[in-house]
């Protein structure tokens, strides 16, 4: 039985890792490079980053952020965040990255997915989806950018699928629904992605205890799960919260 993952997640804007609710409401959450390494050091088996204003902004990823909070890493890294080229994902890597994260830049040109992958591999491509649902619910659930900010009218299942067969090794899928609420993933709408392809699909989106972990492995049907704000500020830490979905029978890599 292949493990299952636990990411933490840094949001970061003009160098501070923030969190929100539903996109909105901000807060700040401390220094990413502090950050991700105590996540590292409890048990995450991941960090992302995501540059979360660089789109909206119409910048580039923050190369300084992303080498100071590789340098203190001894996990896969990704970043995400204003990553527009071939060049622009070089440049992340050189900095400290494993993977890069694209976003609203996969959808206005999707052919950046299988020009980031052949150079670098797709397993190093992931894209990353913001989800709303519909009215009728989550099967015509939207692709949002621009840091949720804009609808693209793009049906998220038909955009994953696409995703995939353009070269993307992952799906990051974010329910902006359920996001930061840490009332549960949205499990139907992970559980059609995931159906729907056959890369790793890495939940997002509502983590608020182990119980949801579970859920969302098992009815969700993904392949690792992500959070922030549980572990930010404190709720638990990757240590204990594998160790509760260990007790529960989800095979997950303990820490040493």
């Amino acid at each position: 039985m292949l493990t299952k993952r636990i990411i933490a997640c840094l949001d970061v804007r003009d160098g501070r890792v923030v969190k929100g609710v539903q996109f909105v409401d901000i807060v700040d959450a401390g220094d990413p490079a502090e950050l991700a390494h105590r996540h590292a050091a409890a048990g995450a088996d991941e960090i992302v980053l995501l540059d979360i204003t660089a789109t909206h902004e119409g910048r580039g990823t923050l190369i300084d952020t992303v080498q100071r909070t590789a340098a203190t890493l001894f996990v896969p890294f990704t970043v995400g965040g204003g990553i527009r080229s071939a060049e622009d994902a070089a440049a992340v890597f050189d900095a400290g990255a494993d993977k890069v994260s694209i976003n609203s830049s996969a959808i206005a040109r999707p052919e950046l997915i299988g020009e980031i992958g052949g150079s670098f591999g797709a397993q190093a491509v992931i894209v990353a989806i913001d989800a709303r649902r519909g009215v009728l619910g989550v099967e015509d659930a939207e692709v949002y950018v621009s840091g949720g900010r804009k609808a693209t009218g793009l049906r998220v299942v038909d955009w994953a699928i696409e995703a995939e067969q353009r070269g993307a090794g992952e799906i990051l899928l974010t329910s902006m629904n359920t996001d930061g609420m840490r009332n549960g993933f949205d499990c139907e709408l992970t559980a059609m992605v995931s159906s729907a392809v056959q890369i790793p699909v890495i939940a997002s989106g509502g983590a608020g205890t182990a119980a949801h972990f579970a859920e969302v492995f098992g009815r969700g049907k993904a392949d690792a799960a992500l959070a922030a704000s549980i572990f930010h500020f404190g709720v638990t830490d990757s240590r204990e919260l594998k160790a509760e979905l260990r007790r529960a029978g989800v095979s997950v890599r303990l820490p040493c």
